[in-house]
Protein backbone atom coordinates (compact mmCIF):
# COMPACT_ATOMS: atom_id res chain seq x y z
CA UNK A 1 0.00 0.00 0.00
CA UNK A 2 1.02 3.39 -1.01
CA UNK A 3 1.83 5.95 1.82
CA UNK A 4 -1.19 8.54 0.27
CA UNK A 5 -3.52 5.34 0.34
CA UNK A 6 -2.85 4.13 3.66
CA UNK A 7 -2.47 8.29 5.47
CA UNK A 8 -5.96 9.80 3.33
CA UNK A 9 -9.10 10.07 5.26
CA UNK A 10 -11.72 10.12 2.33
CA UNK A 11 -11.81 7.08 0.32
CA UNK A 12 -10.68 7.84 -3.59
CA UNK A 13 -13.63 6.49 -5.03
CA UNK A 14 -15.93 9.38 -4.35
CA UNK A 15 -13.05 11.97 -4.95
CA UNK A 16 -11.38 10.89 -7.81
CA UNK A 17 -10.76 13.66 -11.04
CA UNK A 18 -12.24 12.75 -14.39
CA UNK A 19 -9.02 12.00 -15.43
CA UNK A 20 -8.72 8.97 -12.77
CA UNK A 21 -7.71 5.43 -13.86
CA UNK A 22 -7.29 1.81 -13.11
CA UNK A 23 -3.84 2.81 -12.41
CA UNK A 24 -5.25 5.23 -9.34
CA UNK A 25 -6.76 2.47 -7.86
CA UNK A 26 -5.44 1.14 -4.72
CA UNK A 27 -6.19 -0.40 -1.18
CA UNK A 28 -7.71 1.19 1.48
CA UNK A 29 -6.74 1.98 4.47
CA UNK A 30 -8.48 0.10 7.55
CA UNK A 31 -9.97 3.17 8.51
CA UNK A 32 -11.37 3.93 4.89
CA UNK A 33 -12.31 0.48 5.15
CA UNK A 34 -14.76 0.95 7.98
CA UNK A 35 -15.85 4.15 7.18
CA UNK A 36 -16.62 2.39 3.72
CA UNK A 37 -18.50 -1.19 4.97
CA UNK A 38 -20.19 1.20 8.08
CA UNK A 39 -21.99 3.23 5.55
CA UNK A 40 -22.93 0.00 3.17
CA UNK A 41 -23.77 -2.13 6.14
CA UNK A 42 -27.57 -0.85 5.62
CA UNK A 43 -27.87 -1.87 2.38
CA UNK A 44 -26.07 -5.26 2.59
CA UNK A 45 -28.02 -6.54 5.81
CA UNK A 46 -31.23 -6.73 3.38
CA UNK A 47 -29.02 -7.70 -0.01
CA UNK A 48 -26.82 -10.21 1.20
CA UNK A 49 -28.99 -12.86 2.65
CA UNK A 50 -31.23 -12.62 -0.31
CA UNK A 51 -28.68 -13.87 -2.60
CA UNK A 52 -28.63 -18.01 -3.61
CA UNK A 53 -24.50 -17.99 -2.98
CA UNK A 54 -24.96 -16.69 0.50
CA UNK A 55 -24.44 -19.74 3.19
CA UNK A 56 -25.86 -18.03 6.19
CA UNK A 57 -29.30 -17.80 5.80
CA UNK A 58 -32.10 -18.45 8.42
CA UNK A 59 -29.31 -17.00 11.29
CA UNK A 60 -29.70 -13.50 11.34
CA UNK A 61 -26.60 -11.11 10.25
CA UNK A 62 -25.24 -8.95 13.21
CA UNK A 63 -22.34 -7.17 12.13
CA UNK A 64 -20.07 -6.66 9.21
CA UNK A 65 -16.35 -6.46 9.31
CA UNK A 66 -13.97 -5.24 6.86
CA UNK A 67 -11.29 -7.51 6.24
CA UNK A 68 -10.17 -5.58 3.08
CA UNK A 69 -11.31 -2.95 0.87
CA UNK A 70 -9.86 -2.07 -3.10
CA UNK A 71 -10.63 0.11 -5.44
CA UNK A 72 -10.46 -1.45 -8.39
CA UNK A 73 -11.27 1.25 -10.50
CA UNK A 74 -12.23 5.01 -8.42
CA UNK A 75 -15.51 6.37 -9.93
CA UNK A 76 -15.29 9.38 -12.08
CA UNK A 77 -17.80 12.42 -12.99
CA UNK A 78 -18.78 10.13 -15.84
CA UNK A 79 -18.37 6.97 -14.93
CA UNK A 80 -18.57 3.66 -12.49
CA UNK A 81 -16.18 2.60 -9.91
CA UNK A 82 -15.74 -0.64 -8.77
CA UNK A 83 -14.99 -1.85 -5.02
CA UNK A 84 -13.57 -5.44 -3.99
CA UNK A 85 -14.26 -5.98 -0.65
CA UNK A 86 -13.85 -9.14 1.80
CA UNK A 87 -16.07 -8.61 4.43
CA UNK A 88 -16.65 -11.32 7.57
CA UNK A 89 -20.34 -11.50 7.78
CA UNK A 90 -21.41 -11.98 11.95
CA UNK A 91 -24.75 -13.73 12.66
CA UNK A 92 -26.13 -15.57 15.30
CA UNK A 93 -27.47 -18.72 15.79
CA UNK A 94 -31.07 -19.08 14.66
CA UNK A 95 -33.77 -20.34 17.29
CA UNK A 96 -33.84 -24.01 17.31
CA UNK A 97 -31.59 -24.92 13.88
CA UNK A 98 -31.23 -28.24 12.94
CA UNK A 99 -28.14 -30.25 14.04
CA UNK A 100 -25.04 -29.55 12.23
CA UNK A 101 -23.67 -31.87 9.55
CA UNK A 102 -20.31 -32.92 11.70
CA UNK A 103 -17.24 -32.99 9.94
CA UNK A 104 -14.43 -34.76 10.77
CA UNK A 105 -12.29 -31.57 12.35
CA UNK A 106 -10.60 -33.01 15.61
CA UNK A 107 -13.09 -31.79 18.76
CA UNK A 108 -12.11 -28.97 20.50
CA UNK A 109 -10.30 -27.62 17.31
CA UNK A 110 -11.41 -23.94 15.97
CA UNK A 111 -10.10 -21.37 12.99
CA UNK A 112 -8.17 -18.56 14.58
CA UNK A 113 -8.50 -17.19 10.85
CA UNK A 114 -9.63 -13.84 10.04
CA UNK A 115 -11.55 -15.67 7.62
CA UNK A 116 -12.76 -18.67 9.47
CA UNK A 117 -16.22 -20.26 9.82
CA UNK A 118 -15.53 -21.75 13.40
CA UNK A 119 -15.19 -18.15 14.60
CA UNK A 120 -16.69 -14.98 14.25
CA UNK A 121 -18.12 -15.77 10.96
CA UNK A 122 -17.84 -16.01 7.08
CA UNK A 123 -15.66 -14.34 4.63
CA UNK A 124 -17.29 -13.07 1.56
CA UNK A 125 -16.22 -11.64 -1.48
CA UNK A 126 -18.28 -8.34 -2.86
CA UNK A 127 -17.50 -6.79 -6.24
CA UNK A 128 -19.61 -3.48 -5.90
CA UNK A 129 -20.72 -1.46 -8.92
CA UNK A 130 -20.74 2.88 -7.79
CA UNK A 131 -22.67 4.83 -9.99
CA UNK A 132 -24.19 8.40 -9.36
CA UNK A 133 -27.39 6.99 -11.09
CA UNK A 134 -28.15 3.43 -12.26
CA UNK A 135 -28.65 2.95 -16.12
CA UNK A 136 -32.36 0.92 -16.46
CA UNK A 137 -30.30 -1.78 -17.92
CA UNK A 138 -28.71 -2.27 -14.77
CA UNK A 139 -31.77 -2.19 -12.74
CA UNK A 140 -31.90 -5.60 -11.35
CA UNK A 141 -28.63 -5.40 -10.10
CA UNK A 142 -29.39 -2.60 -7.95
CA UNK A 143 -28.29 -3.08 -4.02
CA UNK A 144 -29.13 -0.25 -2.45
CA UNK A 145 -28.89 3.96 -2.05
CA UNK A 146 -26.02 4.53 0.53
CA UNK A 147 -27.25 7.18 2.82
CA UNK A 148 -24.22 8.35 5.07
CA UNK A 149 -20.54 7.91 4.95
CA UNK A 150 -18.25 8.48 2.12
CA UNK A 151 -20.57 7.11 -0.31
CA UNK A 152 -23.58 9.25 0.89
CA UNK A 153 -25.61 10.20 -2.22
CA UNK A 154 -24.40 7.61 -4.54
CA UNK A 155 -25.77 4.04 -5.93
CA UNK A 156 -24.38 0.70 -5.36
CA UNK A 157 -25.14 -2.19 -6.97
CA UNK A 158 -23.91 -6.20 -7.73
CA UNK A 159 -21.11 -5.04 -10.19
CA UNK A 160 -20.38 -8.41 -12.20
CA UNK A 161 -23.84 -7.39 -14.11
CA UNK A 162 -22.02 -4.18 -15.17
CA UNK A 163 -20.34 -4.92 -18.68
CA UNK A 164 -17.78 -2.41 -18.13
CA UNK A 165 -16.82 -3.33 -14.99
CA UNK A 166 -16.46 -7.00 -16.44
CA UNK A 167 -13.84 -5.91 -18.98
CA UNK A 168 -12.06 -4.37 -16.26
CA UNK A 169 -11.75 -7.38 -14.22
CA UNK A 170 -10.68 -8.97 -17.27
CA UNK A 171 -8.47 -6.51 -18.29
CA UNK A 172 -6.83 -6.90 -14.31
CA UNK A 173 -6.04 -10.97 -14.70
CA UNK A 174 -4.63 -10.32 -18.60
CA UNK A 175 -1.65 -8.19 -16.45
CA UNK A 176 -0.58 -10.06 -13.67
CA UNK A 177 0.23 -8.23 -10.96
CA UNK A 178 -0.16 -7.16 -7.28
CA UNK A 179 -2.92 -4.55 -6.37
CA UNK A 180 -3.05 -4.01 -2.57
CA UNK A 181 -3.74 -7.63 -1.11
CA UNK A 182 -5.19 -8.75 -4.26
CA UNK A 183 -2.52 -10.77 -6.86
CA UNK A 184 -3.18 -11.23 -10.24
CA UNK A 185 -1.54 -14.44 -11.96
CA UNK A 186 -2.02 -16.06 -14.98
CA UNK A 187 -0.99 -19.38 -17.18
CA UNK A 188 -2.09 -18.51 -20.84
CA UNK A 189 -2.84 -15.63 -23.16
CA UNK A 190 -5.86 -14.03 -22.33
CA UNK A 191 -6.97 -11.80 -25.23
CA UNK A 192 -8.09 -8.08 -25.00
CA UNK A 193 -12.22 -7.00 -25.52
CA UNK A 194 -13.82 -9.81 -24.41
CA UNK A 195 -17.44 -8.69 -23.61
CA UNK A 196 -18.64 -10.40 -20.10
CA UNK A 197 -21.81 -11.60 -19.27
CA UNK A 198 -23.10 -13.20 -15.78
CA UNK A 199 -24.72 -16.66 -15.39
CA UNK A 200 -27.68 -17.06 -13.64
CA UNK A 201 -27.18 -20.69 -13.36
CA UNK A 202 -25.11 -20.76 -10.45
CA UNK A 203 -25.81 -20.90 -6.46
CA UNK A 204 -22.76 -21.08 -4.42
CA UNK A 205 -20.47 -18.96 -6.65
CA UNK A 206 -21.09 -16.36 -9.75
CA UNK A 207 -19.44 -17.09 -12.92
CA UNK A 208 -19.02 -14.33 -16.22
CA UNK A 209 -18.68 -16.03 -19.19
CA UNK A 210 -16.03 -13.72 -22.02
CA UNK A 211 -17.29 -13.64 -25.90
CA UNK A 212 -18.02 -17.46 -25.27
CA UNK A 213 -14.13 -17.78 -24.89
CA UNK A 214 -13.41 -17.50 -21.55
CA UNK A 215 -15.51 -18.27 -17.89
CA UNK A 216 -14.28 -16.94 -14.88
CA UNK A 217 -15.48 -18.31 -11.48
CA UNK A 218 -15.44 -15.76 -8.66
CA UNK A 219 -15.98 -17.78 -5.31
CA UNK A 220 -18.11 -16.00 -3.13
CA UNK A 221 -16.97 -17.35 0.42
CA UNK A 222 -13.70 -17.60 0.45
CA UNK A 223 -11.08 -19.43 2.71
CA UNK A 224 -7.28 -19.50 3.93
CA UNK A 225 -5.07 -21.98 1.67
CA UNK A 226 -4.89 -23.77 -1.18
CA UNK A 227 -8.33 -23.91 -3.10
CA UNK A 228 -8.94 -26.82 -4.98
CA UNK A 229 -10.89 -25.50 -7.90
CA UNK A 230 -7.65 -24.18 -8.49
CA UNK A 231 -4.84 -26.78 -6.76
CA UNK A 232 -6.68 -29.60 -8.63
CA UNK A 233 -6.99 -27.93 -12.51
CA UNK A 234 -3.38 -26.74 -12.43
CA UNK A 235 -2.46 -30.19 -11.51
CA UNK A 236 -4.33 -32.10 -14.28
CA UNK A 237 -3.04 -29.55 -16.37
CA UNK A 238 0.40 -30.06 -15.66
CA UNK A 239 0.27 -33.95 -16.15
CA UNK A 240 -1.47 -33.55 -19.08
CA UNK A 241 -5.02 -34.54 -18.19
CA UNK A 242 -7.48 -33.12 -20.92
CA UNK A 243 -10.77 -33.96 -18.90
CA UNK A 244 -10.41 -30.48 -17.46
CA UNK A 245 -10.49 -27.27 -18.55
CA UNK A 246 -6.71 -25.60 -17.56
CA UNK A 247 -7.03 -22.59 -15.69
CA UNK A 248 -5.73 -19.92 -18.10
CA UNK A 249 -5.61 -17.22 -15.55
CA UNK A 250 -6.90 -16.50 -11.25
CA UNK A 251 -7.09 -13.99 -8.94
CA UNK A 252 -5.84 -14.30 -4.93
CA UNK A 253 -5.51 -12.27 -1.92
CA UNK A 254 -3.29 -12.32 0.95
CA UNK A 255 -5.16 -13.65 4.20
CA UNK A 256 -5.99 -10.63 6.27
CA UNK A 257 -4.69 -13.08 9.58
CA UNK A 258 -1.07 -12.80 8.59
CA UNK A 259 -1.21 -16.35 8.38
CA UNK A 260 0.97 -16.57 5.01
CA UNK A 261 -1.96 -18.24 3.32
CA UNK A 262 -3.99 -16.84 0.48
CA UNK A 263 -7.42 -16.80 -0.82
CA UNK A 264 -8.29 -17.78 -3.99
CA UNK A 265 -10.67 -15.37 -5.16
CA UNK A 266 -11.41 -16.48 -9.00
CA UNK A 267 -10.43 -18.78 -11.78
CA UNK A 268 -10.53 -18.07 -15.45
CA UNK A 269 -11.08 -21.20 -17.61
CA UNK A 270 -11.80 -21.64 -21.50
CA UNK A 271 -15.32 -21.90 -21.75
CA UNK A 272 -16.38 -24.94 -23.74
CA UNK A 273 -18.88 -23.40 -26.02
CA UNK A 274 -21.62 -26.20 -27.50
CA UNK A 275 -21.33 -27.94 -24.47
CA UNK A 276 -24.30 -29.36 -22.69
CA UNK A 277 -24.54 -29.96 -18.73
CA UNK A 278 -24.88 -34.33 -18.02
CA UNK A 279 -27.68 -33.40 -15.59
CA UNK A 280 -29.40 -32.03 -19.11
CA UNK A 281 -28.35 -34.30 -21.23
CA UNK A 282 -29.44 -37.20 -18.94
CA UNK A 283 -33.28 -35.03 -18.40
CA UNK A 284 -33.07 -34.99 -22.18
CA UNK A 285 -32.92 -38.59 -22.90
CA UNK A 286 -35.46 -39.75 -20.45
CA UNK A 287 -37.54 -36.93 -22.27
CA UNK A 288 -37.23 -38.82 -25.36
CA UNK A 289 -37.04 -42.57 -23.62
CA UNK A 290 -33.89 -43.34 -25.36
CA UNK A 291 -31.08 -45.11 -23.80
CA UNK A 292 -28.33 -43.52 -22.06
CA UNK A 293 -25.81 -46.00 -21.64
CA UNK A 294 -22.93 -45.26 -24.35
CA UNK A 295 -22.87 -41.61 -22.49
CA UNK A 296 -22.89 -43.01 -18.69
CA UNK A 297 -20.01 -45.74 -19.76
CA UNK A 298 -17.97 -43.05 -21.46
CA UNK A 299 -18.43 -40.96 -18.25
CA UNK A 300 -17.25 -43.69 -16.41
CA UNK A 301 -14.32 -44.03 -18.06
CA UNK A 302 -13.43 -39.71 -18.31
CA UNK A 303 -14.13 -40.26 -14.51
CA UNK A 304 -11.28 -42.94 -14.70
CA UNK A 305 -9.02 -41.08 -16.39
CA UNK A 306 -9.04 -37.94 -13.88
CA UNK A 307 -9.00 -40.25 -10.74
CA UNK A 308 -5.78 -41.59 -12.45
CA UNK A 309 -4.44 -38.41 -13.34
CA UNK A 310 -4.62 -36.93 -9.33
CA UNK A 311 -3.30 -39.91 -8.33
CA UNK A 312 -0.32 -39.49 -10.41
CA UNK A 313 -0.08 -35.86 -10.25
CA UNK A 314 -0.63 -35.33 -6.35
CA UNK A 315 0.65 -37.38 -2.78
CA UNK A 316 -1.30 -40.51 -2.23
CA UNK A 317 -1.80 -42.25 1.11
CA UNK A 318 -3.27 -45.61 2.17
CA UNK A 319 -5.88 -46.19 4.61
CA UNK A 320 -5.33 -48.73 7.23
CA UNK A 321 -7.86 -49.50 9.90
CA UNK A 322 -7.96 -46.83 12.44
CA UNK A 323 -8.31 -44.79 9.43
CA UNK A 324 -11.16 -46.54 7.79
CA UNK A 325 -12.72 -47.28 11.62
CA UNK A 326 -12.73 -43.20 11.82
CA UNK A 327 -14.30 -42.82 8.14
CA UNK A 328 -17.33 -44.93 9.11
CA UNK A 329 -17.70 -42.87 12.22
CA UNK A 330 -17.69 -39.64 11.01
CA UNK A 331 -20.50 -41.53 8.42
CA UNK A 332 -22.23 -42.10 11.37
CA UNK A 333 -21.92 -39.45 12.96
CA UNK A 334 -23.61 -37.61 9.73
CA UNK A 335 -26.27 -40.13 9.82
CA UNK A 336 -27.07 -39.19 13.18
CA UNK A 337 -27.02 -35.18 13.46
CA UNK A 338 -29.12 -35.57 9.46
CA UNK A 339 -31.69 -37.92 11.91
CA UNK A 340 -32.21 -35.28 14.10
CA UNK A 341 -32.56 -32.38 12.15
CA UNK A 342 -34.96 -34.48 9.23
CA UNK A 343 -37.14 -36.92 12.21
CA UNK A 344 -38.28 -39.12 8.57
CA UNK A 345 -34.73 -41.18 8.30
CA UNK A 346 -35.25 -41.97 11.88
CA UNK A 347 -36.75 -45.27 11.56
CA UNK A 348 -34.11 -45.98 8.72
CA UNK A 349 -30.98 -45.21 11.19
CA UNK A 350 -30.79 -48.81 12.64
CA UNK A 351 -30.07 -50.19 9.31
CA UNK A 352 -28.18 -47.34 7.44
CA UNK A 353 -26.20 -47.78 10.33
CA UNK A 354 -25.07 -50.88 9.29
CA UNK A 355 -23.51 -50.35 5.79
CA UNK A 356 -21.20 -48.10 8.01
CA UNK A 357 -20.45 -50.94 10.52
CA UNK A 358 -19.68 -53.25 7.59
CA UNK A 359 -16.90 -49.98 6.45
CA UNK A 360 -15.46 -50.04 9.96
CA UNK A 361 -15.10 -54.17 9.54
CA UNK A 362 -13.39 -54.41 6.44
CA UNK A 363 -10.15 -53.87 7.23
CA UNK A 364 -9.53 -56.40 9.91
CA UNK A 365 -7.15 -58.04 7.90
CA UNK A 366 -4.49 -55.09 8.04
CA UNK A 367 -4.25 -54.91 4.33
CA UNK A 368 -5.46 -51.12 4.09
CA UNK A 369 -7.00 -48.98 1.07
CA UNK A 370 -5.60 -46.32 -1.18
CA UNK A 371 -6.68 -42.81 -1.08
CA UNK A 372 -5.54 -39.83 -2.70
CA UNK A 373 -7.61 -36.10 -3.94
CA UNK A 374 -10.79 -36.71 -5.60
CA UNK A 375 -13.36 -34.33 -7.08
CA UNK A 376 -15.32 -34.44 -3.79
CA UNK A 377 -18.61 -33.63 -5.39
CA UNK A 378 -19.31 -35.59 -8.13
CA UNK A 379 -22.49 -35.58 -9.85
CA UNK A 380 -23.97 -35.17 -13.38
CA UNK A 381 -24.56 -31.41 -13.32
CA UNK A 382 -20.56 -31.37 -12.90
CA UNK A 383 -19.43 -32.49 -16.06
CA UNK A 384 -20.13 -31.55 -19.85
CA UNK A 385 -20.60 -33.32 -22.92
CA UNK A 386 -19.07 -31.46 -25.96
CA UNK A 387 -20.65 -31.69 -29.38
CA UNK A 388 -17.74 -34.36 -30.47
CA UNK A 389 -19.29 -36.60 -27.96
CA UNK A 390 -16.56 -36.72 -25.22
CA UNK A 391 -16.80 -35.72 -21.81
CA UNK A 392 -15.39 -32.92 -19.65
CA UNK A 393 -15.32 -32.36 -15.71
CA UNK A 394 -16.00 -29.08 -13.86
CA UNK A 395 -15.85 -27.32 -10.70
CA UNK A 396 -13.32 -28.93 -8.32
CA UNK A 397 -14.67 -27.08 -5.42
CA UNK A 398 -16.55 -30.00 -3.40
CA UNK A 399 -19.01 -29.93 -0.85
CA UNK A 400 -19.26 -25.97 -0.48
CA UNK A 401 -20.72 -26.45 3.34
CA UNK A 402 -17.36 -28.58 4.25
CA UNK A 403 -13.83 -26.80 6.28
CA UNK A 404 -11.45 -26.48 3.37
CA UNK A 405 -9.10 -28.89 5.17
CA UNK A 406 -11.37 -31.14 4.90
CA UNK A 407 -12.12 -30.98 0.63
CA UNK A 408 -8.47 -31.39 0.63
CA UNK A 409 -7.83 -34.38 2.31
CA UNK A 410 -7.13 -37.70 0.64
CA UNK A 411 -10.38 -40.08 -0.07
CA UNK A 412 -11.05 -43.29 -1.93
CA UNK A 413 -11.99 -43.12 -5.27
CA UNK A 414 -14.84 -44.59 -4.52
CA UNK A 415 -16.71 -41.28 -3.07
CA UNK A 416 -16.57 -39.79 -6.71
CA UNK A 417 -18.35 -43.09 -8.15
CA UNK A 418 -21.05 -42.94 -5.36
CA UNK A 419 -22.28 -39.39 -5.95
CA UNK A 420 -22.26 -40.32 -9.61
CA UNK A 421 -24.25 -43.68 -9.22
CA UNK A 422 -26.52 -41.33 -7.10
CA UNK A 423 -27.00 -38.72 -9.58
CA UNK A 424 -28.06 -41.34 -11.89
CA UNK A 425 -30.99 -42.32 -9.94
CA UNK A 426 -31.67 -38.38 -9.42
CA UNK A 427 -32.57 -38.12 -12.84
CA UNK A 428 -34.54 -41.52 -13.65
CA UNK A 429 -36.88 -40.70 -10.60
CA UNK A 430 -37.39 -36.91 -11.74
CA UNK A 431 -39.00 -38.44 -14.23
CA UNK A 432 -42.56 -39.21 -14.33
CA UNK A 433 -42.80 -41.96 -14.31
CA UNK A 434 -40.03 -43.40 -12.09
CA UNK A 435 -37.68 -45.52 -14.22
CA UNK A 436 -35.40 -47.86 -12.20
CA UNK A 437 -34.36 -49.71 -15.32
CA UNK A 438 -33.09 -46.88 -16.51
CA UNK A 439 -30.54 -45.89 -13.86
CA UNK A 440 -29.68 -49.07 -12.89
CA UNK A 441 -28.32 -49.73 -16.89
CA UNK A 442 -26.55 -46.03 -16.63
CA UNK A 443 -25.21 -47.10 -12.92
CA UNK A 444 -24.24 -50.53 -14.54
CA UNK A 445 -22.47 -48.67 -17.73
CA UNK A 446 -20.87 -46.37 -15.62
CA UNK A 447 -19.24 -49.26 -13.63
CA UNK A 448 -18.42 -50.96 -16.85
CA UNK A 449 -16.20 -48.12 -18.08
CA UNK A 450 -14.63 -46.81 -14.96
CA UNK A 451 -13.29 -50.60 -14.92
CA UNK A 452 -12.07 -50.36 -18.23
CA UNK A 453 -9.74 -47.24 -18.09
CA UNK A 454 -8.83 -47.83 -14.44
CA UNK A 455 -8.49 -51.59 -13.89
CA UNK A 456 -10.42 -51.74 -10.99
CA UNK A 457 -14.24 -52.00 -10.67
CA UNK A 458 -16.00 -49.98 -8.24
CA UNK A 459 -18.30 -52.89 -7.59
CA UNK A 460 -15.62 -55.48 -6.23
CA UNK A 461 -15.92 -53.75 -2.62
CA UNK A 462 -19.73 -53.56 -2.25
CA UNK A 463 -19.02 -52.66 1.55
CA UNK A 464 -17.18 -49.35 0.44
CA UNK A 465 -19.67 -48.13 -2.14
CA UNK A 466 -23.04 -48.44 -0.36
CA UNK A 467 -21.06 -46.79 2.76
CA UNK A 468 -20.55 -43.69 0.44
CA UNK A 469 -23.81 -44.00 -1.59
CA UNK A 470 -25.99 -44.16 2.00
CA UNK A 471 -23.40 -41.66 3.22
CA UNK A 472 -24.50 -38.98 -0.07
CA UNK A 473 -28.11 -40.13 0.48
CA UNK A 474 -28.40 -38.83 4.18
CA UNK A 475 -26.18 -35.42 3.24
CA UNK A 476 -29.23 -35.38 0.29
CA UNK A 477 -31.93 -35.90 3.10
CA UNK A 478 -30.92 -33.25 4.57
CA UNK A 479 -30.24 -30.65 1.58
CA UNK A 480 -33.60 -31.19 0.16
CA UNK A 481 -35.08 -30.81 3.48
CA UNK A 482 -34.06 -27.48 4.26
CA UNK A 483 -33.66 -26.22 0.36
CA UNK A 484 -36.12 -27.90 -1.89
CA UNK A 485 -38.90 -29.82 0.47
CA UNK A 486 -40.32 -31.16 -2.85
CA UNK A 487 -37.41 -33.24 -4.00
CA UNK A 488 -37.12 -34.85 -0.81
CA UNK A 489 -39.17 -38.02 -1.86
CA UNK A 490 -35.75 -38.55 -4.25
CA UNK A 491 -33.15 -39.57 -2.03
CA UNK A 492 -35.62 -40.95 0.67
CA UNK A 493 -36.68 -43.13 -1.62
CA UNK A 494 -32.60 -44.31 -1.65
CA UNK A 495 -32.52 -44.65 1.85
CA UNK A 496 -35.18 -46.99 2.08
CA UNK A 497 -33.32 -48.92 -0.48
CA UNK A 498 -30.39 -48.61 1.05
CA UNK A 499 -31.58 -49.47 4.36
CA UNK A 500 -33.22 -52.71 3.47
CA UNK A 501 -30.31 -53.96 2.10
CA UNK A 502 -29.38 -54.43 5.96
Amino acid sequence: MSKAASTRTTPCLVTASPAASPAASSALSPADARALVGSLAPLLHDWLPRQRWFAGKGRPVTGFVPLAATELLPMTAGGPGLLHLLVRVEQRSAQGPPPAIPSSTPAGATSSTACGTAVGGDCYQLLLGVRKALPPALASALIGHAAQGPLAGRTVYEGLHDPRLAELLLERLRAPGALGPLRFDRAGTVPAGLTGRLLDAEQSNSSLVYGDAFILKILRRVFPGPHPDLELPLALAAEGCERVPAPVAWFEAADPSGSGDSLTLGVLQPYLRGSQDGWQLALGALARGRDFTREARALGRATAEVHTALAAALPTVTLGRRQTAQLAEGMAERLEAAAQAVPVLMPYVPGLRTAFDALAGLDEAGRGRPAQRVHGDLHLGQTLWSPDGRWSVIDFEGEPARPLAERRRPQPPVRDVAGMLRSFDYAARSHEPWRPDWAARCRSAYCEGYALASGTDPRAEPELLRAYETDKAVYEVLYEARHRPDWLPVPMAAIRRLAGDA
